[in-house]
């Protein structure tokens, strides 16, 4: 049967500008359909991007003690410039490369074709061979709270406040929420942040834990511990927010960050017999197919681990996949975690927590920043860097680093732990020079630091 297209890409975000490009490199005749222009998705225009920018230029305005004047509609400015140059870049990749782009949304009409509805309304249908879905995914919403309410927001909507609020609460300590609680308190506004669970980020190692929620109180947000709402009430000068505790917060403005759901409703997948789970989950094997082996899945709308830099990979695994018929690469086992708080959080590895329920014999090496020529030098001085390793082999298992720079000094250690044998052991840090001053200097401080503690 003769398709207009080899493979139909739906969502132009990290998974399937990365599913396109490796399609188009094997010859394939590909076509990109996104929902609204410009391309990027929302790793571009609502989530990564935007709130990296306004945690850099909050970061900025401390350091030069310009927080106290800085109003939040400047930041997004600066958000917007970036935003710009990021889409400009991403659609010179598609026009370099001879990628159709077609603006639209797209919908199943059968397992071989999509009818896809333009802007302005006009329906046009587009036949391939394969499909790789990489929608992304959106803020969760509780249908008892009124987000259209202009003083209720979500993780997309805070990147279109007005105004400079004197106080916001968020609900929901995740990555996003402890993400923009930094932010907001970094321009000195009331800050609460509510936690359903007993302990931040409880995915980290809990030293990391402690030293967040530690500088988060002292930048001065309020957190509250296992929490629930039982309602939220918006009026027209703010929100107050009813918790099942009895306790009542009242803000200028209310921001939701708590879970997020799968964009894959709306596309007729129910119609070809593609199975999604409660939060909009696409349902996928080890290679990212589908029930219906032609159409894959990628990214934020099938989960875990969703993180824009294993979607990137994951497009280019799927359509590896879908070209040959298989794909020897796959996800690395450790995938790094970079939190944009401030200081900033990047972790790969097994926690303390992991390895003690585990019963695995290991020790620890810490490099606290302050003992750092360069940290004293640039006056980045809170933060360390923590490697866990096997005490009999000295196996790296775990490296955690919590400050500036923490997402790239991280990287050394990724590389180290993915090597075989001796490479990969708390030998390789003690026994490598590195430039002096640097921050990746905390590698052999932290080396040294653990081999002394199973020498002792």
């Amino acid at each position: 049967m003769s398709y207009d297209y080899d493979i139909l890409v739906i969502g132009s975000g990290p998974g399937g500008e990365g599913a396109a490009m490796k399609s188009i490199k094997e010859g394939r005749h590909v076509v990109m359909i996104e929902n609204t222009p410009p391309v990027g998705g929302s790793c571009t225009h609502r989530t990564t991007i935007p709130s990296k920018t306004l945690r850099h230029v909050v970061q900025q305005k401390i350091e030069t003690r310009q927080a106290n004047t800085t109003a939040y509609q400047d930041l997004l400015k600066s958000a917007a410039s970036v935003i710009e140059n990021q889409t400009t870049l991403r659609r010179s990749y598609y026009d370099r490369n001879n990628i159709d782009l077609i603006f639209g949304e797209a919908r199943f009409v059968d397992p071989h074709t999509v009818e896809v509805t333009s802007p302005d309304g006009v329906v046009n249908r587009h036949t391939a061979a394969g499909f790789i879905i990489a929608t992304g995914s959106r803020p969760y919403h509780p249908p008892d709270i009124d987000f259209s309410h202009p003083r209720i927001l979500d993780s997309d909507t805070v990147l279109k406040l007005e105004h400079h609020p004197r106080s916001i609460s968020i609900y929901g300590a995740g990555v996003i929420g402890c993400e923009y609680a930094s932010i907001f308190r970094g321009l000195r506004i009331k800050t609460n942040l509510i936690n359903t669970r007993d302990k931040l980020l409880s995915f980290l190692d809990d030293e990391i834990i402690d030293a967040l929620s530690y500088h988060l109180r002292e930048q001065g947000t309020l957190i509250r511990f296992s929490e629930e709402y039982a309602s939220v009430e918006p009026d027209d000068h703010g929100v107050r927010l009813h918790l099942k505790s009895n306790k009542q917060i009242y803000s200028d403005y209310f921001l939701w960050a708590n879970g997020r759901t799968g964009n894959s409703d709306g596309m007729g997948l129910e119609d070809i017999k593609i199975g999604a789970d409660s939060r909009g989950s696409i349902k996928i094997n080890e290679e990212y197919q589908t029930t219906q082996s032609h159409i894959y899945a990628v990214g934020d709308v099938v989960g875990y681990p969703s993180l824009a830099s294993a979607a990137y990979d994951q497009g280019r695994f799927a359509a590896t996949h879908l070209i040959f018929g298989a794909c020897e690469h796959h996800l690395v086992e450790d995938i790094p975690t970079g939190i944009y708080t401030i200081p900033e959080i990047s972790s790969v590895g097994a926690t303390e927590q992991d390895l003690t329920a585990d019963r695995v014999p290991y020790e620890m090496g810490h490099a606290f920043f302050r003992h750092l020529a360069r940290a004293q030098i640039t006056g980045y001085m809170t933060g360390m860097l923590k490697i866990l390793f096997h005490r009999e082999t000295l196996q790296i298992l775990g490296i955690h680093c919590f400050g500036v720079q923490a997402s790239e000094i991280i990287h050394i250690g990724q590389a180290i732990m993915a090597q075989k044998g001796e490479a990969n052991t708390l030998m390789y840090f003690i026994n490598t020079t590195f430039n002096y001053p640097t921050m990746a200097e905390a590698y052999r401080v932290a080396a040294l630091n653990g081999l002394n503690r199973i020498q002792q």
